[in-house]
């Protein structure tokens, strides 16, 4: 099988860095040893040549990067999409690999010039030709997948790349044989990673370190069970060989000064046909209109900006600049995402800064009927503090009402449509309600920039202060949390959102899988967005694995409300497989009982919140009842009103980033109470920790 795969490769006769494309050739002008360069690469074509068939294209003065065919082009079959190279310095290349290629008997296509695409760097097979995965970001445009599932007839998906070293998909993502893959995911965006998730099972990925990614371990080449690379750790090594590859390392340094490796020299021309698949891509576009003063508001940078960050890609197809300072300028852009979810994402985004269809591109606002008291449908738009209108039977209608984090509801009344904001637990059966993001607009002045910046429609901005040491009071807090349990005390948890938000949901999940918890009170909110981390990865819309915003995610939790209150309740929710993880999975999974006591602030809110005061206390006061010790964790509120409800006795210990809220507990005579100033989240870590070195249970009466 081996004898019918084959590469191209071509020599570095004229290899040298001579020009900055990309980071790794920052400081790297003419310092390529050329007698090593030419050592490694025969080495590389050596070992190849053991394993597969090499074909040669010759080398060209004047293109140094040549040697890299990868980048060639993307072929299938006996078809290639012949590159369109993003910078310059490249493009001349594009000629003598296209007579190559025709000369091998290759059916070339060929890109619009002006739509750069990067062939095999930025577009891998599937190694059982399943689909083709194809990266934008950096060197590839999005809108150049239609034309790959087209041409090739198959299933394209669409990966974002967001780190500038890893410039091509190849440079930090390679499917392996029997379905594996290996790759870095700091590389992608959080979209980008969920499709992965989705696509390949949890056993078949083959996460890699940020060191093992700098040494370009995933622009590795892959022949059956063999894997080609520049350099892997041990730790890599042995996990490959865990699953039945055998790792060949040779070193490709002088190649890694212009960015590539052992993929990067080399294109597979020999990539197997699968009846079954066929031409399929999620790429979405469409064409809005910006108007207003574009430039000295900034609106036009901002907007362009948004497309990008949210994981999409634009072209301007028309800017009309005002031509007095007074004057309005406009700008029609083709905006393309790589799925209707992004593109849902990006559009909201570009509504609120009051874009809109093109003319004859306006359609309707889209409605669906509410079927469920308090339930909007799937996919409901969220309204924004911005004064809205949507389109209906071809009119403008303004909503009434307007709020933020509302859903739209039409009605009828006797002086016609009538369209308003509802928070959603006053949507009732009937309620025809706006979804997606078709037929809205909002009204914006087109004010300063320093204006808009303070208006800015965001939320959980700010950072988190540094903490002290805090190994003593955890190892004590530790050692009384082991000796109720196996007592078979009650120990009581005050959780507020930010355990969520610093990471440590997962630990308190384990305290309470470990029978450390007999109890949890808090708000709405801890439940919310304990729910949104485990159904969505974002937490207030902060991504939980990179600690960074995603664009449209502080409309996150009011989706989880939405799907929660569908249920009824939370523990439907799990008992439907909706909730698999987490805070209250644990809770439910293991009958803690728990009390969620709501606030004029609280969204939905969730179907078990309680929302009436009295009959909160009272259920709070019934769960502290007998308990030993109470742990209350970043949440002032909720944990001074437990303490004023606390006898005494009851060891308290109060962990918060603010020394003000420490103290509070003793000011109001809960004096039985330890205080923690640190960030929850550490503290919580720092006691998983400790917990798992006491690995002897406490023996009571013991001596």
């Amino acid at each position: 099988m081996t004898s019918l795969i084959r590469f191209l490769m071509c020599a570095p006769d004229h290899y040298d860095v001579d020009y900055v494309i990309n980071p790794w050739m920052e400081g790297n002008i003419h310092k390529s040893s050329r007698d090593r360069a030419v050592e490694q690469w025969q080495k590389l074509y050596h070992i190849l040549t053991q394993h597969a068939i090499v074909d040669l294209v010759p080398p060209q003065i004047g293109w140094p990067d040549m040697v890299f065919t990868a980048n060639a082009g993307l072929v299938l079959g006996d078809n290639v999409v012949l590159s369109r190279f993003l910078h310059k310095e490249r493009q001349g290349e594009e000629p003598f690999f296209n007579n190559w290629f025709e000369e091998n008997g290759y059916t070339v296509h060929l890109l619009p010039k002006d739509l750069p695409f990067e062939g095999a760097g930025d577009a891998l097979l599937d190694r059982e030709g399943r689909w083709l995965w194809a990266g934008y970001g950096f060197r590839s445009e999005l809108d150049s997948h239609p034309y790959l599932a087209k041409w090739l007839d198959i299933e394209v998906l669409s990966l974002r790349l967001i780190d500038e070293r890893f410039y091509h998909l190849d440079t930090c993502f390679c499917p392996l044989a029997n379905g594996y893959l290996l790759y870095y995911p700091g590389a992608f965006d959080a979209y980008s990673n969920r499709l992965i998730e989705m696509r390949v099972a949890p056993e078949k990925r083959i996460e890699i370190t940020e060191a093992d990614a700098v040494n370009f371990a995933c622009n590795t080449v892959n022949v059956e069970s063999i894997v080609i690379m520049n350099k892997a750790s041990n730790a890599l090594k042995t996990r490959l060989a865990d699953v039945g590859f055998r790792v060949i390392e040779t070193p490709l340094t002088e190649f890694l000064k212009a960015g590539g490796a052992a993929k990067c020299l080399t294109l597979r021309v020999t990539e197997p046909l699968h009846a079954e698949i066929h031409a399929n891509v999620s790429v979405e576009s469409r064409i809005i209109r910006l108007e207003g003063h574009l430039l000295d508001s900034g609106l036009i940078n901002r907007a362009l900006d948004l497309i990008v960050d949210a994981g999409g890609s634009f072209q301007v197809m028309n800017f009309n600049l005002g031509e007095q300072r007074q004057s309005t300028s406009a700008a029609e852009v083709r905006v393309s995402a790589p799925s209707h979810e992004v593109m849902e994402e990006i559009i909201s985004e570009l509504i609120d800064l009051g874009a809109v269809d093109l003319p004859h591109d306006e359609r309707d606002a889209k409605l669906e009927p509410v079927i469920q008291n308090g339930v909007a449908p799937d996919d409901f738009y969220v309204s924004t503090i911005y004064p809205t209108e949507v389109r209906i039977n071809g009119e403008w209608v303004k909503v009434q009402n307007q709020r933020m984090d509302g859903a739209i509801a039409i009605t009828q009344s006797s002086d016609g449509l009538v369209a308003r904001c509802k928070i959603l637990r006053d949507l009732e059966v009937d309620d025809r309600v706006v979804v997606d993001v078709l037929g809205i607009r909002t009204i914006r002045k087109t004010e300063s920039r320093e204006q808009r910046n303070a208006q800015e429609f965001s939320f959980m901005s700010a950072g988190v202060s540094s903490e002290r040491r805090v190994e003593l009071v955890v190892e004590q807090v530790a050692w009384e949390l082991r000796k109720i349990r196996d007592a078979g005390g009650k120990v009581v948890v005050t959780a507020g959102p930010v355990v969520i938000h610093t990471g440590g949901g997962e630990h308190l999940a384990q305290l309470m899988r470990e029978g450390y918890v007999q109890a949890l009170l808090g708000g709405n909110a801890i439940a919310v967005h304990d729910i949104e981390q485990n159904m969505m990865g974002t937490s207030l819309g902060m991504d939980m694995k990179r600690g960074v915003a995603v664009r449209g995610g502080h409309r996150h939790h009011l989706k989880v409300i939405n799907t929660i209150r569908r249920y009824g309740s939370i523990a439907k929710a799990v008992e439907a497989g909706v909730i698999k993880s987490g805070v209250m999975y644990e809770c439910v999974s293991n009958n803690i009982p728990f009390v969620l006591a709501g606030s004029i602030r609280d969204d939905g809110p969730l179907p078990d919140t309680e929302m009436n005061l009295l009959t909160a206390q009272e259920e709070y006061a019934k769960q502290i009842e007998g308990a030993e010790m109470i742990l209350m964790l970043s949440s002032m509120l909720h944990s001074i009103g437990v303490g004023n409800m606390t006898p005494a006795g009851v060891k308290m210990v109060c962990v918060d980033i603010n020394p003000a809220v420490v103290t509070k507990l003793s000011d109001r005579g809960s004096v039985e109470s330890v205080g923690v100033v640190t960030d929850v989240g550490l503290f919580l870590s720092l006691l998983i920790q400790q917990l798992d070195k006491l690995t002897s249970p406490y023996v009571a009466n013991v001596g």
